[in-house]
């Protein structure tokens, strides 16, 4: 199975990451459903602007928590492809 960590920017501009295991379901979930991140729901809609695949669930957690816990500087330079 493959683990997704991804980047969304909101319509406020503001960036979310997060992680699945079915990014399609995921983002329809941030976009359409109740079932969404709280956050993301306020934000409608939100855009995909960075993935990483990983194998394992571990794996694309810590990066998910690396990614929370840079500044919005050092995510759009991810984002752009400059680190």
């Amino acid at each position: 199975m493959k683990y997704f960590t991804y980047i969304l920017e909101c319509a406020d501009r503001t960036l979310y990451t997060g992680c699945t295991n079915d990014l399609e379901k995921r983002l329809k979930e941030h976009n359409e459903s109740k079932w969404g991140a709280h956050y993301t729901k306020l934000r409608r809609p939100v855009v995909l602007k960075f993935l990483e695949e990983f194998n394992a669930l571990k794996a694309a957690r810590r990066r998910e928590s690396e990614i929370k816990g840079w500044r919005r500087k050092k995510k759009l330079l991810l984002i752009e492809g400059k680190i």
